[in-house]
């Protein structure tokens, strides 16, 4: 009797070449993805004057050191300049497609993959940076590595892999209005914990889980990071193969309906074996927001800062007085009631056309009450909402329209939030530091970003779409 397999289970089976005595597989790579911060890698292939294996299945993007305000034709900044100029270097050396400034299709990389086709259901995809995981949400088993396994899969289009356990999250039920895929997947890191998916690769199923958009789906896995998952992925379902069939490196005709006959059988099967199960009910989800220094500090935004008085756990105890240091909190404070200093939307969790049309139908005919940036997830992006007139509901509200890369989300390109400033912004972390040294973060959806700008406090943005109803 043939074993039953989870859909991880089906993804690894069809990519191991080998496995060793103690447990490690190598796995044939059929995506690699490269940005700026990749050359120490390329670094490694000089000095064994090496040459990259597969340069047709390697694709590279600008992003990371890109600036979103100033101009990028000529970047000001020496040092950011020459890391631009060293991946153009590194990828025409050894041919590899470059998403480049000049490129209409440039952006930050786990927005470009699947907008223009390259992440596709049944693949492994591999990129020097953790929010890979973003991938799985085409049914892809997508994971970030680190600087000597970016050589690796260079050199040999190959990586060895410890086989990670299963955990499903299921979440049922109907999601209501003003909550978005970012609420659901805070709520889950706030139930599970920041390492609650530790060695895991998390499946996430349920109805509410086909009920998101493809978009949806994208930050929900981007995020799963944050759980500690090695990855995250959804079964791909209808929805993602009209998405897929829309791109522009889209197979066509008999070829797609052939992929999309292989794609179907990628998922779990009946009574498939999970090392872990998870459940949550949708219908109590509300919108969320973080409130200190990890994203598993999240709550509902009708909540107040916890009292680490309160918290029988000393060691978590100590983690919330230390959370409510940085942040310049006081415990028992309404959520609601915090002021903040600026905001941004955009990064790869939530900077696609969907992103910003939620942003949008908040601040239409309001005001922000704070400055704040919003930036295009990628060029492509940019164009749309421009033609949609969602640039001119920004501005008009106040907030600077930008350029597409990864800007305030990482704070190492010039965009950051100044010391001791409170930012409600879209991004996937909020860790000391993040956005700048002394910056505070607070995560939360695009809609809730926008109900901040124009309250200039954290706020529920419920209210504020009920009042646009006739």
């Amino acid at each position: 009797m043939t074993q039953k397999q989870t859909l991880f289970d089906k993804l690894w089976a069809a990519h191991e070449v080998v496995r060793r005595e103690d447990g490690e597989a190598l796995l044939w790579v059929d995506r690699h993805y490269v940005h700026e911060g990749s050359f120490h890698a390329f670094s490694r292939l000089a000095e064994r004057g090496a040459a990259v294996a597969e340069p047709d299945l390697t694709f590279a993007v600008a992003d990371h050191y890109v600036p979103t305000r100033a101009p990028r034709k000529n970047i000001a900044n020496p040092e950011l300049a020459r890391m631009v100029r060293q991946l153009e270097d590194n990828t025409a050396t050894h041919r590899i497609k470059l998403f480049g400034l000049d490129d209409p299709r440039q952006g930050i990389v786990h927005v470009v993959g699947p907008e223009q086709g390259l992440t596709l259901p049944g693949l492994l995809i591999v990129c020097g940076d953790s929010h890979t995981s973003t991938h799985g949400a085409l049914g892809a088993y997508a994971f970030g590595i680190g600087a000597s396994e970016v050589a690796h899969v260079l050199m040999t289009q190959t990586i060895w892999q410890r086989k990670p356990k299963r955990m499903r999250i299921s979440i049922d039920g109907q999601i209501a209005p003003g909550v978005a895929a970012k609420d659901i997947i805070l709520a889950v890191i706030a139930k599970i914990g920041a390492g609650g998916a530790t060695s895991h690769a998390i499946e996430f199923a349920g109805s509410a889980i086909r009920a998101l958009s493809i978009e949806g789906r994208l930050t929900l896995c981007n995020m799963s990071i944050e759980a500690g998952a090695r990855c995250g992925m959804i079964a791909p379902d209808a929805k993602t193969f009209d998405y897929v069939k829309e791109r522009p490196a889209a197979l066509k005709g008999p070829a797609f309906e052939q992929a999309v006959d292989a794609w179907s059988k990628l998922t779990s099967d009946e009574g498939a074996d999970f090392d872990r199960e998870v459940a949550l009910d949708a219908r109590h989800i509300v919108p969320h927001v973080t409130w200190g220094t990890s994203p598993e500090h999240a709550l509902p935004v009708v909540a107040t800062v916890p009292d680490p008085m309160k918290e029988p756990d000393p060691a978590r105890a100590n983690d919330l007085r230390d959370a409510l240091g940085y942040m310049g909190l006081h415990a028992g404070t309404k959520l609601t009631d915090i002021a903040i200093d600026r905001v941004f939307i955009g990064s790869c969790t939530n900077a696609r056309i969907e992103d910003l049309r939620a942003a949008a139908a908040v601040l239409a005919g309001r005001v922000s009450k704070v400055p704040g940036l919003v930036s295009p997830g990628s060029s492509a992006v940019k164009r749309q909402a421009e033609q949609e007139g969602l640039d001119r509901i920004f501005r008009d509200a106040g907030l600077e329209w930008g350029e597409s890369g990864c800007s305030m989300c990482v704070g190492i390109n010039g965009d950051i939030v100044a010391p001791g400033e409170r930012c409600a912004s879209t991004t996937n972390r909020n860790f000391r530091g993040r956005q700048g040294p002394g910056a505070r973060t607070h995560l939360m959806s695009p809609a809730m970003v926008a109900a901040a700008a124009v309250t200039g406090h954290l706020a529920d943005v419920r209210p504020l779409l009920a009042s646009r109803k006739p």
